[in-house]
C-alpha cells in the first residue's frame, strides 16, 4: 500500500448471538443462557497499535500486582485475563481499568441491535410464504454486517477490517460479500469515488488484538443496558459511542432509531418499549 494512501482500522465482533432454534427445532429465545438480542460492534480506532501496546502495557501491571496474585482469571492455566482481557472474564477491578483506558483512548464506537422476537416473526412470515426457507444464525450475521457498514466505506483508499473468529468456519469470502455490497449500495445512492477502494478482511481471537478486547468492553455495557437495563457501564463510555442503531424500535419510523450524541441511549428513552426483564 502506498504511504500516501489513507487507510482505516475496523474491529469487529458481536454480543449474545443469532440462534433462535436448538437442536430439535424448539424456539430458545428466552430459555436459560439464551440471548433476547443480538448486537454486532465495530471500533474505528486511528492508532490500533498503541491501543494494543497500551492494553497490553495495563494487563502486564495489573498480573505484576500482588493485590491481583491469586485471582483465578489472571492465573496462566485459566487462560482468560492472563492473555487477554474480556469483560465477561475480568474481575470488577480490572474493569474498571480497562474503562478508564477506553474512555481516554483515540477510538469511536458503533453498534447494530436487534431483538431476536422481531427476527422470529421474521422468520416465521417468511415460513409462510416459503415452506422451503430455513433460517441460517449466519443470515441475520451478514446482514447487519451490510447495516453496521453501509456508511463506513466510501471515504477511505484502503480499509483493514478485523473480525473475531466466530468457531472453525471460514467465512471470509461470505464478509467480503456482505461489505462490497454495503458498498455497492452507498455508492449507487449517493456517488462515491470510493466503491473500488482495497478492503482486507482479517479474522482473527480477541488475544492476537488489542481492538478485538476494546470493542469486547463496548459490546458488555451495551449488552448489560439491554438484557439487564443496567446503564452505568453505558453511560460511562457514551462519549466514545458514535452510533446506536436499534432495528426494531419503530414506534417513529420503520428503519427504527438512531442513538447518538445528540440522542443519547437511555433507559428513559424507552419508557416501556424493553421486555421485562
Amino acid at each position: 500500500m502506498n504511504s500516501s494512501n489513507r487507510c482505516r482500522f475496523y474491529f469487529v465482533d458481536e454480543a449474545g448471538d443469532p440462534v433462535l432454534f436448538g437442536k430439535r427445532g424448539q424456539v430458545i429465545i428466552n430459555t436459560n443462557g439464551c440471548s433476547r438480542f443480538f448486537i454486532l460492534g465495530i471500533l474505528d480506532c486511528n492508532q490500533p497499535d498503541k491501543l494494543s501496546n497500551e492494553l497490553d502495557e495495563l494487563r502486564q501491571n495489573l498480573l505484576a500486582d500482588e493485590y491481583f496474585k491469586k485471582v483465578p482469571s489472571m492465573q496462566p492455566e485459566a487462560r482468560k485475563t492472563y492473555v487477554a482481557f474480556h469483560a465477561k472474564d475480568d474481575i470488577p477491578e480490572v474493569r474498571h481499568e480497562v474503562f478508564s483506558m477506553l474512555r481516554k483512548a483515540d477510538v469511536k464506537f458503533l453498534a447494530v441491535v436487534r431483538r431476536k422476537d422481531k427476527v422470529l416473526e421474521y422468520v416465521r412470515q417468511r415460513n409462510m410464504s416459503d415452506p422451503h426457507y430455513k433460517y441460517n444464525p449466519n443470515e441475520l450475521y451478514d446482514y447487519m454486517v451490510r447495516v453496521l457498514f453501509r456508511n463506513l466505506l466510501h471515504k477511505e483508499d484502503h480499509y483493514e477490517i478485523t473480525f473475531a473468529k466466530r468457531g472453525n468456519q471460514d467465512r471470509t469470502e461470505a464478509l467480503r460479500n456482505s461489505l462490497i455490497q454495503a458498498q455497492r449500495r452507498f455508492a449507487e445512492k449517493w456517488g462515491s469515488s470510493y466503491i473500488n477502494s482495497e478492503i482486507y478482511i482479517h479474522a482473527k481471537s480477541s488475544f492476537q488484538s488489542g481492538g478485538l478486547q476494546a470493542v469486547d468492553y463496548f459490546l458488555w455495557s451495551l449488552q448489560r443496558f439491554y438484557e439487564r437495563h443496567e446503564d452505568r457501564y453505558l453511560d460511562y463510555l457514551w462519549p466514545k459511542y458514535s452510533l446506536v442503531h436499534d432495528l426494531d424500535d419503530t414506534r417513529e419510523a420503520k428503519y427504527g432509531v438512531y442513538y447518538d450524541k445528540k440522542r443519547p441511549l437511555t433507559l428513559a428513552a424507552f419508557d416501556n418499549f424493553l421486555p421485562g426483564i
